[in-house]
Protein backbone atom coordinates (compact mmCIF):
# COMPACT_ATOMS: atom_id res chain seq x y z
CA UNK A 1 0.00 0.00 0.00
CA UNK A 2 1.32 3.46 -0.88
CA UNK A 3 2.37 5.07 2.45
CA UNK A 4 0.92 8.44 1.52
CA UNK A 5 -2.51 7.20 0.49
CA UNK A 6 -4.07 7.39 3.95
CA UNK A 7 -2.78 10.96 4.35
CA UNK A 8 -4.62 11.94 1.18
CA UNK A 9 -7.94 10.36 2.17
CA UNK A 10 -10.56 12.95 3.05
CA UNK A 11 -13.54 11.47 4.87
CA UNK A 12 -16.96 12.53 3.65
CA UNK A 13 -18.82 14.91 5.92
CA UNK A 14 -21.18 17.61 4.73
CA UNK A 15 -21.25 21.10 6.31
CA UNK A 16 -24.69 20.25 7.71
CA UNK A 17 -23.32 17.04 9.19
CA UNK A 18 -20.46 18.99 10.74
CA UNK A 19 -22.92 21.38 12.38
CA UNK A 20 -24.82 18.41 13.80
CA UNK A 21 -21.68 16.81 15.26
CA UNK A 22 -20.68 20.16 16.79
CA UNK A 23 -24.13 20.40 18.35
CA UNK A 24 -23.85 16.81 19.59
CA UNK A 25 -20.57 17.39 21.43
CA UNK A 26 -21.93 20.65 22.84
CA UNK A 27 -24.98 18.80 24.19
CA UNK A 28 -22.73 16.10 25.65
CA UNK A 29 -20.70 18.74 27.48
CA UNK A 30 -23.91 20.33 28.76
CA UNK A 31 -24.82 16.92 30.16
CA UNK A 32 -21.37 16.64 31.77
CA UNK A 33 -21.83 20.09 33.30
CA UNK A 34 -25.17 19.10 34.82
CA UNK A 35 -23.34 16.24 36.55
CA UNK A 36 -20.83 18.62 38.13
CA UNK A 37 -21.15 21.05 41.01
CA UNK A 38 -18.86 23.54 42.70
CA UNK A 39 -17.90 20.95 45.32
CA UNK A 40 -16.15 18.99 42.55
CA UNK A 41 -13.92 22.00 41.84
CA UNK A 42 -13.44 22.91 45.52
CA UNK A 43 -12.36 19.34 46.29
CA UNK A 44 -9.23 19.89 44.18
CA UNK A 45 -8.29 22.86 46.37
CA UNK A 46 -8.99 20.99 49.60
CA UNK A 47 -7.30 17.71 48.57
CA UNK A 48 -5.17 18.61 45.54
CA UNK A 49 -2.62 15.80 45.59
CA UNK A 50 -4.36 13.00 43.66
CA UNK A 51 -6.17 15.22 41.12
CA UNK A 52 -2.98 17.26 40.66
CA UNK A 53 -0.92 14.15 39.87
CA UNK A 54 -3.63 13.00 37.49
CA UNK A 55 -3.85 16.32 35.67
CA UNK A 56 -0.06 16.45 35.29
CA UNK A 57 -0.15 12.95 33.76
CA UNK A 58 -3.09 14.00 31.56
CA UNK A 59 -1.76 17.25 30.12
CA UNK A 60 2.03 16.96 30.47
CA UNK A 61 3.19 13.34 30.56
CA UNK A 62 0.72 11.86 28.06
CA UNK A 63 1.36 14.42 25.27
CA UNK A 64 5.14 14.16 25.81
CA UNK A 65 5.14 10.34 25.73
CA UNK A 66 2.82 10.41 22.71
CA UNK A 67 5.29 12.62 20.87
CA UNK A 68 8.09 10.14 21.65
CA UNK A 69 5.86 7.25 20.56
CA UNK A 70 5.26 8.88 17.16
CA UNK A 71 9.02 9.19 16.70
CA UNK A 72 9.54 5.51 17.60
CA UNK A 73 6.64 3.96 15.64
CA UNK A 74 6.88 6.50 12.79
CA UNK A 75 3.28 6.07 11.60
CA UNK A 76 1.98 8.00 8.59
CA UNK A 77 2.06 11.73 9.39
CA UNK A 78 -1.70 12.19 9.68
CA UNK A 79 -1.92 9.15 11.98
CA UNK A 80 0.85 10.61 14.16
CA UNK A 81 -0.98 13.93 14.35
CA UNK A 82 -4.18 12.07 15.24
CA UNK A 83 -2.35 10.42 18.16
CA UNK A 84 -1.06 13.81 19.33
CA UNK A 85 -4.56 15.27 19.05
CA UNK A 86 -6.05 12.47 21.18
CA UNK A 87 -3.37 13.03 23.82
CA UNK A 88 -4.17 16.75 23.85
CA UNK A 89 -7.87 16.15 24.61
CA UNK A 90 -9.23 16.09 28.18
CA UNK A 91 -10.47 12.95 29.89
CA UNK A 92 -13.84 11.54 28.90
CA UNK A 93 -16.76 11.42 31.33
CA UNK A 94 -17.07 7.64 30.86
CA UNK A 95 -14.04 7.44 33.14
CA UNK A 96 -16.30 8.28 36.11
CA UNK A 97 -18.44 5.19 35.51
CA UNK A 98 -15.42 2.97 34.92
CA UNK A 99 -13.76 4.25 38.09
CA UNK A 100 -16.84 3.19 40.02
CA UNK A 101 -16.71 -0.27 38.41
CA UNK A 102 -13.00 -0.50 39.29
CA UNK A 103 -13.74 0.38 42.93
CA UNK A 104 -11.60 3.48 42.52
CA UNK A 105 -11.98 6.86 44.17
CA UNK A 106 -14.93 8.48 42.40
CA UNK A 107 -14.31 11.83 44.09
CA UNK A 108 -10.88 12.02 42.45
CA UNK A 109 -12.29 10.96 39.07
CA UNK A 110 -15.11 13.51 39.11
CA UNK A 111 -12.75 16.28 40.27
CA UNK A 112 -10.32 15.51 37.46
CA UNK A 113 -13.12 15.49 34.89
CA UNK A 114 -14.33 18.86 36.10
CA UNK A 115 -10.94 20.56 36.15
CA UNK A 116 -9.56 18.91 32.99
CA UNK A 117 -12.64 20.03 31.03
CA UNK A 118 -11.93 23.64 32.00
CA UNK A 119 -8.16 23.30 31.54
CA UNK A 120 -8.62 21.77 28.08
CA UNK A 121 -9.86 25.12 26.76
CA UNK A 122 -6.22 26.23 26.94
CA UNK A 123 -4.24 22.99 27.15
CA UNK A 124 -5.75 21.19 24.13
CA UNK A 125 -4.79 23.83 21.52
CA UNK A 126 -1.47 24.42 23.32
CA UNK A 127 -0.43 20.74 23.34
CA UNK A 128 -1.64 20.12 19.79
CA UNK A 129 0.31 23.09 18.49
CA UNK A 130 3.45 22.43 20.60
CA UNK A 131 3.94 18.69 20.10
CA UNK A 132 2.58 18.68 16.56
CA UNK A 133 5.12 21.30 15.51
CA UNK A 134 8.06 19.43 17.11
CA UNK A 135 7.55 16.34 14.94
CA UNK A 136 8.90 17.32 11.49
CA UNK A 137 6.32 15.19 9.67
CA UNK A 138 3.26 16.42 11.56
CA UNK A 139 4.60 19.98 11.51
CA UNK A 140 4.24 19.94 7.73
CA UNK A 141 0.51 19.20 8.08
CA UNK A 142 0.10 22.05 10.58
CA UNK A 143 1.82 24.41 8.14
CA UNK A 144 -0.32 23.18 5.25
CA UNK A 145 -3.60 23.76 7.06
CA UNK A 146 -2.23 26.96 8.67
CA UNK A 147 -3.52 25.87 12.06
CA UNK A 148 -4.03 28.79 14.42
CA UNK A 149 -3.95 27.94 18.15
CA UNK A 150 -6.26 30.92 18.70
CA UNK A 151 -8.87 29.46 16.32
CA UNK A 152 -8.62 26.09 18.08
CA UNK A 153 -8.97 27.84 21.44
CA UNK A 154 -12.13 29.63 20.30
CA UNK A 155 -13.63 26.40 18.95
CA UNK A 156 -12.81 24.44 22.12
CA UNK A 157 -14.21 27.25 24.25
CA UNK A 158 -17.47 27.27 22.29
CA UNK A 159 -17.77 23.47 22.45
CA UNK A 160 -16.60 22.96 26.04
CA UNK A 161 -16.67 26.29 27.84
CA UNK A 162 -20.09 27.66 26.93
CA UNK A 163 -22.03 24.41 27.63
CA UNK A 164 -20.10 24.10 30.91
CA UNK A 165 -21.13 27.62 31.95
CA UNK A 166 -24.75 27.09 30.89
CA UNK A 167 -24.92 23.81 32.80
CA UNK A 168 -23.50 25.36 35.96
CA UNK A 169 -25.92 28.30 35.76
CA UNK A 170 -28.87 25.93 35.32
CA UNK A 171 -27.71 23.74 38.21
CA UNK A 172 -27.40 26.70 40.58
CA UNK A 173 -30.52 28.55 39.40
CA UNK A 174 -32.88 25.59 38.96
CA UNK A 175 -31.45 22.73 41.04
CA UNK A 176 -34.71 20.77 41.04
CA UNK A 177 -34.99 20.91 37.26
CA UNK A 178 -31.33 19.94 36.89
CA UNK A 179 -31.85 16.89 39.12
CA UNK A 180 -34.86 15.76 37.07
CA UNK A 181 -33.27 16.11 33.65
CA UNK A 182 -29.73 14.98 34.53
CA UNK A 183 -30.08 11.25 33.86
CA UNK A 184 -32.49 11.45 30.87
CA UNK A 185 -30.33 14.15 29.31
CA UNK A 186 -27.18 12.05 29.73
CA UNK A 187 -28.86 9.08 28.02
CA UNK A 188 -30.27 11.28 25.23
CA UNK A 189 -26.94 12.96 24.44
CA UNK A 190 -25.04 9.66 24.50
CA UNK A 191 -27.51 8.01 22.11
CA UNK A 192 -27.54 11.13 19.92
CA UNK A 193 -23.76 11.14 19.61
CA UNK A 194 -23.58 7.40 18.94
CA UNK A 195 -26.05 7.91 16.07
CA UNK A 196 -23.92 10.74 14.68
CA UNK A 197 -20.75 8.63 14.81
CA UNK A 198 -22.56 5.68 13.21
CA UNK A 199 -23.74 8.00 10.44
CA UNK A 200 -20.19 9.23 9.88
CA UNK A 201 -18.86 5.67 9.74
CA UNK A 202 -21.65 4.60 7.37
CA UNK A 203 -20.75 7.45 5.01
CA UNK A 204 -17.11 6.40 5.05
CA UNK A 205 -17.42 2.65 5.69
CA UNK A 206 -15.14 1.48 2.87
CA UNK A 207 -12.37 3.88 3.88
CA UNK A 208 -12.71 2.80 7.51
CA UNK A 209 -12.49 -0.91 6.63
CA UNK A 210 -9.57 -0.33 4.31
CA UNK A 211 -7.40 1.64 6.73
CA UNK A 212 -8.45 0.72 10.28
CA UNK A 213 -5.91 -2.13 10.30
CA UNK A 214 -3.13 0.45 10.04
CA UNK A 215 -4.12 2.13 13.30
CA UNK A 216 -5.09 -0.84 15.50
CA UNK A 217 -1.58 -1.54 16.81
CA UNK A 218 -0.68 2.13 17.31
CA UNK A 219 -3.90 2.86 19.21
CA UNK A 220 -3.43 -0.26 21.36
CA UNK A 221 0.11 0.77 22.36
CA UNK A 222 -0.91 4.41 22.82
CA UNK A 223 -3.85 3.57 25.08
CA UNK A 224 -1.78 1.03 27.03
CA UNK A 225 0.80 3.75 27.70
CA UNK A 226 -1.92 6.22 28.74
CA UNK A 227 -3.45 3.82 31.28
CA UNK A 228 -0.06 2.93 32.70
CA UNK A 229 1.11 6.53 32.83
CA UNK A 230 -1.85 7.37 35.03
CA UNK A 231 -1.42 4.39 37.32
CA UNK A 232 2.34 4.54 37.76
CA UNK A 233 2.43 8.33 38.12
CA UNK A 234 0.07 7.85 41.04
CA UNK A 235 2.15 4.95 42.37
CA UNK A 236 5.40 6.94 42.27
CA UNK A 237 3.63 9.81 44.01
CA UNK A 238 2.55 7.46 46.81
CA UNK A 239 -1.19 7.71 46.19
CA UNK A 240 -3.62 5.24 47.73
CA UNK A 241 -4.67 2.34 45.52
CA UNK A 242 -8.20 3.70 44.99
CA UNK A 243 -6.72 7.04 43.88
CA UNK A 244 -4.30 5.32 41.49
CA UNK A 245 -7.19 3.49 39.84
CA UNK A 246 -9.09 6.74 39.37
CA UNK A 247 -6.07 8.50 37.85
CA UNK A 248 -5.30 5.50 35.62
CA UNK A 249 -8.78 5.47 34.08
CA UNK A 250 -9.03 9.24 33.85
CA UNK A 251 -5.81 9.45 31.82
CA UNK A 252 -6.65 6.37 29.73
CA UNK A 253 -10.16 7.50 28.74
CA UNK A 254 -9.90 10.48 26.40
CA UNK A 255 -12.61 12.76 25.03
CA UNK A 256 -12.23 11.42 21.50
CA UNK A 257 -15.55 13.03 20.55
CA UNK A 258 -13.89 16.43 20.91
CA UNK A 259 -10.99 15.12 18.85
CA UNK A 260 -13.32 14.16 15.99
CA UNK A 261 -14.87 17.61 16.01
CA UNK A 262 -11.44 19.23 15.73
CA UNK A 263 -10.41 16.85 12.91
CA UNK A 264 -13.44 17.83 10.83
CA UNK A 265 -13.30 21.52 11.75
CA UNK A 266 -9.61 22.17 11.11
CA UNK A 267 -8.23 19.28 9.05
CA UNK A 268 -11.05 18.61 6.58
CA UNK A 269 -11.66 15.10 7.90
CA UNK A 270 -8.10 13.99 7.02
CA UNK A 271 -8.27 10.20 6.84
CA UNK A 272 -5.35 9.17 9.05
CA UNK A 273 -6.32 11.55 11.84
CA UNK A 274 -10.03 10.74 11.73
CA UNK A 275 -9.53 6.96 11.72
CA UNK A 276 -7.06 7.12 14.65
CA UNK A 277 -9.43 9.26 16.72
CA UNK A 278 -12.49 7.19 15.78
CA UNK A 279 -10.80 3.89 16.64
CA UNK A 280 -9.49 5.41 19.89
CA UNK A 281 -13.11 6.23 20.75
CA UNK A 282 -14.03 2.57 20.34
CA UNK A 283 -10.92 0.97 21.81
CA UNK A 284 -10.62 3.05 25.00
CA UNK A 285 -14.07 1.81 26.06
CA UNK A 286 -12.97 -1.80 25.59
CA UNK A 287 -9.63 -1.23 27.33
CA UNK A 288 -11.23 0.83 30.11
CA UNK A 289 -13.79 -1.87 30.87
CA UNK A 290 -11.04 -4.51 30.84
CA UNK A 291 -8.93 -2.46 33.26
CA UNK A 292 -11.97 -1.86 35.50
CA UNK A 293 -12.68 -5.62 35.55
CA UNK A 294 -9.07 -6.42 36.49
CA UNK A 295 -9.09 -3.79 39.24
CA UNK A 296 -12.44 -4.99 40.57
CA UNK A 297 -10.99 -8.48 41.07
CA UNK A 298 -8.21 -7.08 43.27
CA UNK A 299 -9.27 -6.07 46.80
CA UNK A 300 -8.26 -2.64 48.01
CA UNK A 301 -5.45 -2.79 50.60
CA UNK A 302 -6.87 0.18 52.50
CA UNK A 303 -10.33 1.28 53.60
CA UNK A 304 -11.52 4.07 51.30
CA UNK A 305 -15.00 5.35 51.89
CA UNK A 306 -14.98 7.46 48.74
CA UNK A 307 -14.11 4.49 46.60
CA UNK A 308 -16.80 2.16 47.82
CA UNK A 309 -19.32 4.55 49.31
CA UNK A 310 -19.55 7.40 46.80
CA UNK A 311 -21.18 6.44 43.53
CA UNK A 312 -20.12 8.33 40.45
CA UNK A 313 -23.07 10.47 39.46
Amino acid sequence: MDPVVIDQVQLNFSPQGLMVINAAIGLMMLGVSLDLNMADFRRVLVSPRAPGIGLAAQFILLPAFTFLLTLILRPHPSMALGMILVAACPGGNLSNIMTYLARGNCAVSISMTAVSTVAAIVMTPLNLSLWGSLNPYTAEILRTVRLSPVDVFITVFVILGIPLIIGQVLTRTFPGLADRVRRPFRIFTLVFFVLIVCGALAANWQNFLQYVGLVVFGVFVHNFIALNLGYWAGHLAGLAEADKRAVCLEVGIQNSALGLVLVFNFFGGMGGMAIVVAWWGIWHIIAGLAAAFIFSRRPLPEATGAADGERCR
